[in-house]
């Protein structure tokens, strides 16, 4: 169903619930793409059902070559490395805000090392008209404050590049926990990847088809992490999230020990329960859990912890510049929040008077209208586009309605 504009207001004071979380978006776009690579007979458990995941499954099972991957952002980026190494002539293109999304970083990678894509409209942005073909491989350098997403792309289909690939991380590398997962589950497919400390060196070899299940999305939880911890009583149930998981997010059970929420782990998931114990103040680092930032930010202000959040350069390339989407919709809230350097993001406790009729803009990003839904809990808010939510929990407001409306 598709909203132009969402009314909230959470009346209730104990939330008791237990939720079917989507399954995780980052694992199911690897494993798809995987699974292609490996010329797997088995179809993937437990796929996601956002966007991003059904657009790169559309396009993995269609016999077009043109692809329109909407707002898709990690479709596009492990979509035109899986069409550089495959041979034909393919064109993909995106919603008006994907065109403006950089991609010349992976692009240039791509054609150092055999790949030829070329611009169809502006430069370092898609559409892009990619003639896929073998690629050489070799050795490439990359800023390791890139998205994790282009140096992902860049691996999964290094073992078809006729040299391998070795790939050196200069600087700083951001969403490490990323990177991570994208070498654990090709070594899950077979391959073999050899690690140091900024390099990653993987050889021409074939992957091996396999079974494979998808576990639930440590983001999609972290909202209700924040809505138990705004709530302040009572406990919530998460199906599918487990303490041994491949996904950086899942250091939310972590941090928000410190918001008043502890985390039982079980053998069918993971318990959330009501605590007392609730921090002054908050500095950590979001380099490798980039995605948490936004839940973070709206639940500290509204529990009045002060917070130094830094590491969040990744932000600004994310569906929107996130970091200015969170001072401009939390200062409708009453909070003056400031990027007191590149990258960081700070609130000293400062407010100003809220506006009425508060509408939070999604700037067509799914983060923002879910990590600001709990602010329902203090004032009538409207969500404004809430379909984005699709991208990654499609049945977030189902859950809103049925557990805390």
């Amino acid at each position: 169903m598709t909203f132009n504009k969402k009314k909230l207001h959470i009346k209730t004071d104990n939330i008791t619930a237990r939720i079917d979380l989507p399954a995780s978006k980052s694992i199911s776009n690897r494993a798809l793409i995987l699974n292609a690579l490996s010329y797997s007979p088995y179809d993937i458990q437990n796929l996601s059902d956002c966007d991003d995941t059904i657009a790169t499954l559309q396009a993995l099972d269609s016999n077009d070559t043109t692809f329109d991957i909407g707002a898709a952002g990690t479709a596009m980026r492990f979509l035109t490395a899986f069409l550089a190494k495959t041979v034909g002539e393919w064109i993909i293109t995106g919603s008006e805000r994907m065109k403006n999304r950089p991609v010349k970083i992976l692009v240039d990678a791509l054609n150092s090392l055999g790949a030829r894509i070329e611009y169809i409209e502006n430069e370092g942005y898609p559409p892009l008209r990619i003639f896929g073909c073998a690629l050489n491989g070799g050795e490439i350098h990359m800023n390791g404050s890139v998205s994790s997403q282009y140096i992902s792309a860049l691996m999964m289909i290094a073992p078809f590049m006729q040299k391998g690939l070795k790939i050196t991380l200069d600087g700083k590398i951001i969403s490490k926990p990323y990177i991570e997962m994208t070498i654990q589950m090709m070594q899950e497919f077979g391959a073999e990847i050899e690690l140091t400390e900024n390099t990653i060196q993987i050889a021409p070899q074939d992957y091996t088809p396999i079974e494979y299940l998808v576990e639930s999305d440590w983001t999609a939880a972290s909202y209700w992490y924040e809505m138990l911890s705004l709530v302040g009583k009572g406990n919530i149930f998460l199906n599918g999230l487990f303490q041994d998981s491949y996904q950086g997010d899942s250091k939310v059970a972590e941090l928000f020990e410190q918001l008043g929420i502890h985390t039982t782990y079980m053998s069918e998931g993971i318990l959330l329960t009501s605590t007392k114990i609730v921090a002054t103040a908050l500095e950590y680092d979001f380099t490798d859990q980039p995605d948490l930032a936004q839940t973070l930010a709206v639940t500290c202000c509204f529990k009045g912890i002060h917070f130094i959040f830094t590491g969040l350069h990744s932000l600004k390339i994310k569906e929107t510049d996130r970091i200015a989407a969170l001072i401009n919709e939390l200062r409708k809230l009453g909070f003056v929040l400031t990027e007191a350097s590149e990258g960081s993001l700070v609130w000293e406790g400062e407010f100003c008077e809220p506006i009425d009729n508060i509408i939070i803009e999604t700037y067509d990003d799914h983060r923002m209208a879910m990590a600001f839904t709990p602010a329902a809990i203090f004032h009538p808010i409207s969500i404004e586009h809430p379909e984005v939510v699709s991208k990654s929990y499609p049945n977030f407001w189902k859950d809103i309605e049925k557990n805390v409306s």
